[in-house]
């Protein structure tokens, strides 16, 4: 009998699904077969439903009514989640809906495998909040909406820092007193769900990169970078928090924890307020004053100074990021672009990879603006690919792994 699996990968005010056909005898190593895939954009405020089948034709396309719920998380996703619940169901009949698969931002130092959410798991995810403040209660409202409407259809949470588990215990220390990492400070990593598919699809696309050394870059409105030796997770740019690591859309990346204390002792700024710069005022935004869209910025570029330096800092910061990467593996085999701007961006792929050119990387530039999935030359001394991610497919793969 042909059961179905859906995967949602939640943020504050959006969530992405994907809804898949498993038949009888169907593993997590087996293809998978997507029926249909789309959005729920504005979450809280002007919310957009978008579906699409497996071809890409348009299966539903509403706009609701403007809605003052974005102040709570929990009570904004409720209508939402019943609309997308009710639309599967229409869509799937009689097929039953063995499980929904979640992405979870932090699974902690405990959460490395998936996991069925139990009131317990939940309160334990839930007490993870500290360490996303920013990501972990979008993860979490959709799995608690779903417990209020269907309380006993088995939900499964996918962890994005699960895949890091396997860094090197020197690759997840502070350098800070003991007694924090007691407390589970420590450098965790992220976009762990993109990297696992990146890592399966190398095996079956090229396995000389799957069984060496290769950086994979997930750039999109976040970012970072991944060192995979072997397909093993053994660095990432980003750490204890989603702020580390790369310039990113809104995000600061990297910084001197120093700015943080002018920001406290000499402008007097709380908490809050400087979360709110960290998170939501700075990276590409924050720099150029205008935008923290990449094509909003190419279309701006050279005309501005501001937004030219926002994108020299990128590419800056990126290559050398990528560096450290290097000097983790001990060399590298190969490169691969995803996600958003790392799919869909040949300018920022042909910058990168000029900068990177010390370290033998030669790139076709007819290939890269035709975006084909191997851009390098032949005579590169790292081959270069653009793989689009698919995190659902992971979380796919993560609620068969768990529900055996």
């Amino acid at each position: 009998m042909t059961r179905a699996v859906l995967a949602l990968n939640a943020g504050s005010s959006s969530l992405k699904f994907a809804l898949f056909a498993i038949e009888k005898g169907e593993t997590a190593a087996s293809p998978s077969h997507r029926l249909a895939s789309g959005e729920l954009e504005g979450i809280g405020s002007h919310p957009h439903f978008v579906a699409h089948d497996a071809a890409g034709r348009v299966l539903v396309d509403e706009t609701w009514a403007p809605t003052a719920d974005g102040a709570n998380l929990d009570r904004a996703h409720q209508a939402p989640m019943a609309t997308l619940m009710a639309w599967v169901g229409r869509q799937l009949g009689s097929v039953d809906l063995m499980a929904v698969g979640h992405r979870v931002v932090h699974g902690g130092p405990d959460f490395i495998a998936p996991v069925r959410i139990t009131p317990d798991v939940l309160a334990r995810l839930a007490a993870l909040t500290p360490f996303a403040p920013l990501h972990q209660p979008g993860s979490l409202a959709p799995i608690r909406a779903l417990l209020a409407q269907y309380p006993d259809l088995p939900q499964v949470a996918c962890f994005d820092t699960g895949f890091h588990h396997t860094l090197p215990a020197v690759a997840q220390a502070q350098a800070l007193p003991r007694d924090y990492a007691a407390r589970g400070v420590r450098r965790y990593g992220f976009h762990g769900l993109s990297y696992e598919y990146i890592a399966s699809a190398l095996r079956d696309r090229a396995p000389h990169l799957a069984n060496g050394r290769t950086l994979v870059a997930h750039i999109g409105s976040g970012g970072s970078l991944c060192a995979l030796n072997a397909g093993r997770s053994i660095d990432t740019t980003m750490g204890f928090s989603v702020l580390d690591g790369l310039v990113m859309g809104t995000r600061c990346g990297h910084l001197d924890p120093g700015v943080i204390l002018y920001m406290l002792k000499e402008e007097g700024l709380g908490a809050a307020e400087i979360e709110n710069i960290l998170y939501h005022r700075s990276g590409l935004l924050g720099v150029s004053g205008v935008s923290a869209d990449m094509r909003d910025l190419h279309a701006k570029a050279g005309v501005s100074a501001a937004v030219t330096q926002a994108l020299d800092l990128f590419v800056y910061r990126f290559a050398q990021q990528a560096g450290g990467m290097m000097a983790a593996l001990q060399g590298l085999d190969g490169l691969v672009f995803t996600a958003g701007i790392g799919e869909h961006d040949a300018i920022i792929r042909a910058a990168v990879c000029a900068r990177l050119g010390w370290a033998g990387i030669r790139l076709d530039a007819a290939a890269n603006a035709a975006h084909h999935e191997i851009i390098s030359t032949p005579e590169s001394a790292v081959e270069v690919r653009v793989i689009p991610t698919d995190e659902e497919t992971t979380i796919r793969r993560h609620v068969l792994i768990c529900l055996g």
